[in-house]
């Protein structure tokens, strides 16, 4: 198993999925969402491995293209927005305050700032992070990924938020890209120069474990791309 297979951050159980279903049908696991009220939703998603190149950069800023000397790093542009809520005793709401952190790989697979192993590129690109605001939204600006060997095309993500007890509770996973897309932008430039080597959805171990419910509904933007994701936490 390598270290990006290495399970981290909190796993709900089939038993704590059933318990959710159970509270009045408010919390679903998968992709359908259950309107609550004030049109709001709220949708329970599955934490995935953290990896081996998370960096606490603290790099507060929501465009995280640029890197060394302030150079942008090249590629598709995406334009994405995270939805925060909270679950509890059957009811869901807005959670503000909440710490999003965001990193991945440029389109030619490099990291920024890694150590102890994986292709590192110079500077802190493709890092930050954006505390959510009172709707718990977070909004970023980055470029579509590319890959790297093993793994299907991703972006991970960290929300930390304060929990009871003054603890922080920390829910750590990943996003996911629909294949035929990929396919589409990785045959352009800067991608291109990588080539077509990389792993699909269904081959990559991570992927087979939740993706489908971590699946990114990406649309066309302008030059780019834009997505919007919304999770809900438990935070005791």
């Amino acid at each position: 198993m390598s270290d990006d297979d290495r399970p981290s951050g909190y796993v709900l159980t089939r038993r704590e999925a059933l318990a959710l279903l159970g509270t009045g049908g408010l919390a679903m696991i998968g992709p359908r969402r259950s309107a609550l009220a004030a049109g709001s939703t709220c949708v329970v998603r599955p934490a995935l491995t953290e990896g081996p190149y998370f960096v606490d950069e603290k790099l507060d800023r929501s465009d995280i293209r640029p890197g060394a000397e302030g150079t942008v790093t090249p590629g598709a542009p995406l334009r994405l927005s995270l939805r925060v809520s909270k679950l509890a005793a059957g009811a869901c709401a807005p959670l503000p305050d909440a710490v999003v952190d965001l990193w991945h790989c440029d389109a030619l697979g490099v990291y920024s700032d890694v150590s102890g192993g994986g292709r590192a590129g110079a500077g802190k690109f493709l890092r930050g992070y954006q505390t959510t605001d009172a709707d718990g939204l977070t909004r970023f600006t980055t470029i579509y990924p590319g890959w790297y060997p093993g793994r299907a095309v991703h972006i991970h993500f960290k929300i930390r938020s304060a929990a009871a007890g003054g603890r922080v509770h920390d829910f750590t996973s990943q996003l996911f890209f629909d294949d035929a897309l990929t396919e589409r932008v990785h045959a352009q430039p800067p991608y291109a120069a990588h080539g077509q080597g990389r792993v699909k959805n269904a081959r990559d171990g991570i992927y087979r474990s939740a993706g489908p419910q971590l699946m990114l509904a990406v649309t066309p933007e302008g030059a780019g791309y834009a997505a919007a994701f919304d999770l809900a936490l438990e935070i005791g």
